[in-house]
């Protein structure tokens, strides 16, 4: 396989200013043509670190990517360093000046010394047009290895890559091919998915391999497979797919991509079902998943915040004598608020949820990260405790994934894999 890596260059992404998403979007794109990226490094402004990453890229990878240090301010010495470690000179450019001088006329502005100077650039460069702004691309080929330098603005490096340096180097590397299948799961910690797949992972082809991508009370499952036989890999792989399936199938979600309020809210539109929400520990945080997803209008009807417990007993109507009898992080006091948000909206479904988020507020009995969840549904109401994390934040999140989690189940109690 023909491997490749990436330099981005600039001090803003060291200190965190900016983030580095050019290098993931990259890495994307390659992997689509057949090509693997192996590395990423990130370098300040400084000519002495960036002839080290570009020596250190040459021993490992047989495409550079450079992006960032090409404007026209003082800090961006990306091509001196370039003509340094080529050991060429400069030269100008007349496409790329005219260019410039267009976008500038365009633009109504007055073009200045600074700016003619971006049309320089090293004599053994190819260049690369760039259509959405002033600093050109760069391709170089040198002892063996490409060398391809972009500006550092995401969608000026996207169009050339689009445009013109993804076609050529799919042309260039045309027998190789990756392919990736990932499958998004819910409801089952990393290591616990793990040990499930343990002898699926140790029966794997050596072209194939699985790796494990966890989030917040999610994994993704990212099956990545090369060869240079197209269909033959797609084959193996989509045989793959359907053993993995067969494995986690109740805790896959989605295989396209989807994020798990899109799944409920096309379950619930299928089913012309409508949803409303109680809820308290997680103060909304339920209601913004589903409403962060266009048309949901169509399903999620609305839901209340009853954070205290006289906004429980007001609008729920949940019983006082149950508050101070079982407390409000109870299945009795859940069972009551899904009960009521299910009539007061009239919805077919109605998830509520409390719990104690923390960092205070827990006791021996009911420690910080205890949740109780109840659903409402056509057939009757039910409730489920939940233990959870030490964190806040990361309370709120399990708890509404949870929730959705419950949701999905009662509405698609059995998953369907389709021999491949």
């Amino acid at each position: 396989m023909v491997n490749a890596e990436v330099i981005a260059i600039g001090d803003e992404l060291l200190i965190g200013q900016v983030i580095n998403t050019n290098a993931a979007w990259i890495g994307q794109r390659l992997s689509m043509i057949g090509i693997k990226n192996d590395f990423v490094s990130t370098v300040g402004d400084q000519k002495q670190h960036i002839l080290s990453a570009l020596q250190l890229a040459a021993q490992r990878s047989q495409i550079i990517f450079i992006t960032g240090g090409l404007g026209p301010t003082k800090d961006d010495i990306t091509k001196a360093v370039l003509c340094e470690y080529f050991q060429v000179g400069m030269r100008s450019d007349e496409e790329v000046l005219a260019n410039i001088t267009r976008i500038f006329k365009f633009r109504g502005r007055t073009l200045t010394d600074l700016n003619t100077m971006q049309a320089q650039v090293p004599v053994n460069c190819k260049v690369i047009p760039n259509e959405k702004g002033t600093a050109p691309g760069m391709w170089f080929e040198f002892e063996g290895r490409i060398y391809i330098s972009m500006p550092g603005v995401p969608y000026e490096m996207k169009d050339m890559m689009e445009k013109t340096i993804l076609p050529d180097l799919a042309e260039k590397y045309s027998e190789g091919c990756i392919q990736h299948q990932t499958l998004h799961t819910v409801g089952i910690p990393e290591s616990f998915l793990a040990a499930k797949l343990h002898d699926f992972e140790n029966q794997l082809p050596g072209n194939i391999s699985l790796a494990y991508l966890p989030e917040a009370g999610m994994v993704r499952l990212r099956l990545s497979g090369f060869g240079n036989d197209k269909d033959a890999l797609t084959q193996k792989m989509q045989e793959q797919l359907f053993a993995l399936k067969n494995i986690a199938g109740k805790y896959i979600y989605s295989d396209q991509g989807e994020s798990l309020e899109e799944v409920i809210g096309n379950l619930l539109r299928s089913q012309q079902a409508s949803l409303s929400l109680a809820e308290s520990c997680t103060g909304g945080y339920l209601a913004h998943l589903m409403t962060s997803v266009s048309g949901s209008s169509d399903y999620f009807m609305g839901g209340l915040i009853t954070y205290s417990n006289a906004s429980k007993i007001n609008w729920l109507g949940v019983s006082e004598e149950n508050i101070t009898k079982f407390g409000a992080v109870s299945e009795e006091v859940v069972l009551e608020m899904a009960k009521a948000a299910k009539e007061k909206f009239g919805t077919t479904y109605a998830l509520s949820v409390s719990g104690i988020a923390g960092p205070n507020g827990g006791s021996q009995e009911k420690p910080v990260g205890t949740v109780w969840i109840a659903i409402a549904t056509p057939k009757g109401t039910r409730a489920e405790k939940f233990q959870f994390s030490e964190d806040r934040k990361l309370n709120i999140r399990l708890a509404a994934i949870t929730a959705l989690d419950v949701l999905r189940h009662e509405i698609l109690p059995y998953i369907t894999i389709n021999e491949p």
